[in-house]
């Protein structure tokens, strides 16, 4: 089985770039599942209806979220009703929307879990706790994935050792930035510590430049906006076992 796990897309580009490359990376590597992160989608950031819309239709079997996936109050109903548009498990319950789906493939099931990191981000649940928790919830499914939207490097390795062998993969999200670390862990999960971002190439984590430097070197609130120009498309794809649900291979994909 191979799942693809797109880096957070950022803005309309990001969108755009996705919807031109999906289908051809689904075909080359015999996708089973896509999942994409697009917590950032929307220009500005957050994650608007039209924009989540465009990902579904582009090829995404699910959309995880992450720290901005509440900044649009227009996307809380779709959170409630869209079975694979998740948020992080671990905010509150009262939030919208859920942290887990099953996507059923009639011969098989798999689980996605989305959780958040609290290093340096928001005092939400522990992740570590949340993870325990909706493993056994599951029934200790066979195929298992996990989206873990994280600042801290240290933080999204620890949990992947804290589930290694309980979960087939997990990778993180969040730094925008794609990391070379990806490896299967003693226990037979894949980990990749970030799987980076599908959006402008010249940019500063998907911002334009020039207003990046402002906020850093003024210190002064600035509005950003998504850069234009080229793209790249950030993603890893997992190999599992059919027997054993484990990971055979993880591979990071780079095109611009």
């Amino acid at each position: 089985m191979n799942i693809l796990c797109v880096g957070d897309v950022v803005g309309s580009s990001g969108c755009k770039f996705l919807r031109n490359l999906l289908p051809g990376i689904k075909q080359e590597y015999s996708v089973d599942v896509c999942i994409v992160n697009g917590e950032n989608a929307a220009d500005g950031n957050g994650l608007t209806l039209s924009a989540a819309q465009h990902m579904f239709d582009s090829g995404a079997d699910v959309i995880t979220g992450g720290n901005h996936i509440f900044r649009r109050q227009e996307l809380y109903e779709m959170l409630d009703s869209s079975p694979t548009l998740l948020r992080p498990a671990n905010y509150p319950s009262s939030a919208p929307g859920n942290g887990v789906c099953i996507i059923d493939r009639g011969s098989y099931q798999v689980t996605i879990i989305n959780l958040i990191g609290v290093v340096y981000m928001e005092p939400l649940a522990c992740p570590f706790d949340t993870l325990d928790i909706l493993i056994n919830q599951a029934g200790n499914p066979k195929f298992c994935i996990v989206d873990f939207h994280a600042e801290a490097t240290a933080e999204k390795k620890a949990l992947a050792y804290h589930a290694d062998g309980r979960i087939s993969a997990l990778f993180g999200t969040h730094t925008h930035v794609q990391t070379a670390d990806e490896q299967i862990l003693p226990g037979g999960t894949g980990f990749i510590t970030d799987a980076g971002m599908t959006g402008p190439l010249n940019s500063v984590l998907g911002i334009r430049p020039e207003q990046a430097i402002a906020k850093m070197h003024g210190k002064l609130p600035v509005r950003f906006s998504t850069a234009d120009g080229p793209c790249m498309l950030n993603a890893v794809v997992i190999t599992l076992s059919d027997m054993t649900g484990k990971t055979t291979s993880i591979k990071r994909l780079i095109i611009k």
